[in-house]
């Protein structure tokens, strides 16, 4: 193996704390574009104007409806950013 650069003769281990793994998933670029896919997900069944009105309906069917295919795009996102190790 070549030599290492002398930044990595310096490696120290760290405890990944919810603080540290939130501060990572955050100036994630990756996690960015999960998130923005989760509102993608979440847009092309719902437009922001029918997650509006559906909010001020609740409870409702129609809310009920609203709020399962959320839920599903947010735990689709919490999958992925699991597969990341976040």
């Amino acid at each position: 193996m070549p030599e290492q650069p002398v930044e990595l003769d310096d490696i120290t281990v760290v405890a990944v704390t919810d603080e540290l793994r939130q501060q990572i998933g955050d100036a994630s670029p990756h996690v960015a574009l999960i998130r923005e896919r989760v509102r993608e997900k979440i847009a092309a069944v719902y437009s922001l104007q029918e997650e509006i009105k559906l909010l001020r309906l609740a409870p409702s069917p129609e809310f009920d409806a609203y709020n399962d295919h959320a839920e599903a795009c947010r735990e689709w996102g919490r999958q992925q950013k699991a597969e990341l190790g976040l």
